[in-house]
């Protein structure tokens, strides 16, 4: 099929939560590559590629290689997910109810909404301190509301606004990321103490690490919601790996971005920092990169809503909203995060890094145990109508085994932890080094399937 056309595009999306039929499919496989390479360019994945050498203090080659094998390494999960949307035409936290139950899915997608408003919140602070940067006469807090209605609008108009703002996003932040690293390379040039040798630790390489990996798992709770409309004929190996790549490679290589700006600049403002380093090319890089922030601010804000209005249909079953709600919705969850960037922008560094890490203890042990379930044990074979009834039909209120590896996998990981709010005492003992995420996944993957196989299987033989 076509892409969206730009009519298609300004369209108001009627649809929200509802499964998408055969008749209302569209896209192509190359949609998935951009939408994840357009939305991961921007500021805030600079930001978070400058913690390893803010945060960690690594060199460039060690704090590289790390943010490399943490992006690969997490997008595998993201991808998976992924390509569970093209099969089964619903968003992620609706299909989460197979694995959780109508009622027990709640828990899940309740922080799932709370991560939303999180990344809402810090993209508008890094959009706000972007354009206050290349023109002081705005405040910063101006900034913030100029790019929170930008992602609003899109917003509103949904699914193939956003698809086409992201593909714009591309080339543009493309170009710019380019731009960025040629001015800084060849105009600006390196200071010598760049290559210094800065002795590395397990514990920066592995925090770096975990990080990057971190910034993929984040996006799996609704990974779907962007390949629900994909063909039904779309392969699912075809749908991974464009949404592997697009998010690999549009994540890496701003995360070195902010390696090198790091390095150079010598201070943890890297807004400033990038400012400064590209000069006359600044001005068109900031705007570039803020709008940036815009699109993927908007994908964060359109799955809050999808999250909710999800939360809204297990409470009333008999509710199908509508893109009114949606819209509704929207705003009332931008001002509640325009209320937390503009309160929590003085210590945003800290206070991001420690809700970044925060989420990933939250967040492995259901995305085991989503996964295990559906390509281990389903096999990909739901019964997509009792998703959306009361009682959750096959699936039930509660699955308990399913919660019961939720809670050991936030459980498993406490000893590993290794934060400024918390340190366990196995983390410790290793220096520092925070290996929780691969604790979880390497306890709840098979607790999951061992406890679950037989019985989910059966269960999921009706559909």
């Amino acid at each position: 099929m076509k892409k969206p056309s730009a009519g298609i595009a300004s369209q108001v999306e009627l649809k929200t939560i509802q499964p998408i039929s055969a008749t209302e499919r569209q896209g192509k496989i190359s949609d998935l590559f951009t939408i994840w390479f357009g939305s991961n360019i921007m500021m805030l994945s600079v930001i978070t590629g400058s913690l390893a050498v803010c945060m960690f203090n690594l060199s460039f080659f060690t704090a590289t290689a790390a943010v490399i094998v943490g992006n690969l390494a997490g997008a595998v999960f993201m991808a998976l997910h992924s390509a569970q949307g093209s099969q089964l035409g619903v968003p992620q936290m609706i299909q989460t109810r197979g694995q959780f139950g109508s009622y027990g899915a709640l828990l899940v997608v309740t922080l799932v909404v709370i991560m939303y408003l999180g990344f809402f919140a810090s993209n508008l602070v890094l959009g706000g301190q972007g354009l206050h940067a290349i023109c002081p006469p705005l405040s910063i807090n101006s900034g913030i509301a100029i790019v929170g209605v930008l992602s609003v609008t899109a917003t509103a108009f949904g699914y193939n606004l956003i698809h086409t703002y992201t593909r714009i996003m591309s080339w543009l932040s493309g170009s710019a990321l380019l731009l960025s690293f040629a001015w800084i390379l060849l105009v600006n040039g390196l200071p010598e103490t760049f290559f210094i040798h800065r002795p590395p630790t397990f514990a920066g390489f592995f925090g770096t690490m975990s990080i990057a990996a971190l910034w993929q798992l984040a996006y799996a709770p609704y990974v779907s919601d962007y390949s629900r409309y994909m063909p039904e004929n779309s392969h699912p190996r075809k749908v991974f790996w464009a949404s592997y790549w697009g998010c690999s490679l549009g994540s890496i290589f701003p995360m070195i971005l902010g390696v090198v700006i790091a390095l150079c600049w010598n201070d943890s403002d890297i807004v400033t920092g990038l400012v400064t380093l590209t000069g006359g090319a600044s001005t068109l890089i900031v705007v570039i990169f803020s709008v940036g922030i815009a699109a993927t601010n908007a994908m964060n804000l359109y799955c809050g809503t999808l999250c909710a209005l999800t939360v809204g249909q297990t409470l009333a079953p008999s509710w199908s909203p509508r893109s009114g709600a949606r819209i509704i919705l929207a705003l009332g969850m931008f001002t509640l995060s325009l209320v937390l960037a503009v309160k929590g922008q003085g210590n945003f560094l800290v206070n991001y890094t420690h809700f970044i890490l925060l989420l990933l203890y939250v967040l492995i042990p259901w995305t085991a145990i989503n996964l295990v379930d559906y390509y281990l044990i389903a096999h990909g074979n739901y019964h997509v109508p009792s998703f959306f009834r009361q009682d959750g039909g096959i699936y039930g209120y509660f699955n308990l085994r399913a919660m019961a590896c939720y809670l050991l996998g936030i459980l498993v990981q406490i000893p590993f932890i290794a934060t400024d709010l918390y340190t366990g005492c196995i983390a410790r003992a290793m220096g520092g080094a925070d290996i929780s995420w691969i604790v979880g996944l390497a306890v709840v993957c098979p607790a999951y399937y061992l406890m679950s196989k037989g019985i989910r299987a059966s269960a999921h033989s009706p559909a």
